[in-house]
């Protein structure tokens, strides 16, 4: 019998952060038992038996069909992003595997990095994992504290977890090691079985205390587009947005590219990163070439 304790855990969550006043149903000023919403009440929002949402919020799960979730989803208010992470949990429950087969990318087609290398602008391709896959110069250069780590390829999930200098990286600290936890949570039940996304995960939830609390919150999110902050060590605060983009015929990579608005003071702190790192690129060229051997004459 399929038992989804995720799935569980991730219903009750979405109920009990659902007040009665949002989906109108009213109190009368009575005192509630139970934070967010009864399962009798999501039952008659979503139009089913209280004691069918109870064998489903419960985990069990068998069989449910696709009309049962989105009738929960409708009543739980869930996004687009929290509805297709309630489809994946019973799906995988279930014991379908079609979603999870292939193994997630550890790197990009020659042509994806011609692709990053013909944008003017910082962009770097990554995986469901948030391994650094690929970028252009600029897009290495912007997060250059990444590579301090010496395992390959960088993680921004890692980095933000677990490196003291993400915290001065991301003035938006916070809010970034939020949304990473949420994406991971996303992938987590798109790519069960990938053993490398197990792995960051145990390791993480193993090392840091926040991002126990974050997972066990059961967020599901992620930006399609938006604004981030971030505070380079060379070139001080960078004021960005960006807009990330699915690869139809690479399923699993994304291509996040950042921008600055015109004529502002990040657009210049851009520029300079830009020469600084191709300065860097010449002296690692001159420090590479053989030194002649000196003359005995």
């Amino acid at each position: 019998m399929a038992i989804s304790r995720d799935a569980h855990d991730f219903l009750m969550t979405r109920r009990a952060q659902l007040s009665p006043e949002e989906v109108g149903i009213p109190t009368y000023g009575r005192r509630r038992r139970v934070a967010g919403l009864r399962r009798d009440e999501v039952a008659l929002l979503a139009g089913m038996s209280v004691d069918y949402y109870t064998r489903i919020e419960r985990g069990y799960v068998a069989g449910v069909s696709e009309t049962v979730l989105e009738s929960i989803a409708r009543a739980l208010r869930l996004s687009e992003h929290e509805h297709a992470h309630l489809n994946d949990l019973v799906r995988i429950a279930n014991g379908s595997t079609a979603r999870s087969a292939c193994p997630m990318p550890r790197q990009v087609r020659p042509s994806i990095q011609r692709l990053l290398d013909s944008i003017t602008v910082p962009a770097w391709a990554r995986n469901g994992r948030a391994d650094f896959l690929a970028g252009n110069a600029l897009g290495r250069a912007l997060y250059a504290p990444l590579f301090i780590d010496p395992r390959r390829p960088g993680n921004t999930a890692r980095f933000t977890f677990l490196d003291p200098r993400a915290s001065e990286f991301y003035p938006d600290w916070s809010d970034m090691a939020r949304g990473v936890v949420a994406t991971l949570r996303a992938e987590s039940a798109r790519s069960p079985y990938d053993k490398g996304l197990t792995d960051l995960i145990g390791e993480l939830a193993t090392r840091s205390e926040l991002f126990r609390q974050l997972w066990a919150s059961h967020e599901v999110f992620t930006h399609q587009n938006g604004a981030k902050r971030i505070n380079h060590p060379q070139v001080g605060l960078l004021e960005l947005s960006f807009e990330a983009l699915e690869l139809a015929s690479d399923p699993g990579v994304r291509i996040l590219v950042y921008d600055a608005e015109p004529g502002s003071a990040t657009e210049e702190r851009l520029r300079l990163l830009g020469s600084l790192q191709a300065l860097d690129q010449v002296v690692e060229v001159v420090e590479r070439r053989p030194r002649p051997v000196p003359s005995d004459r």
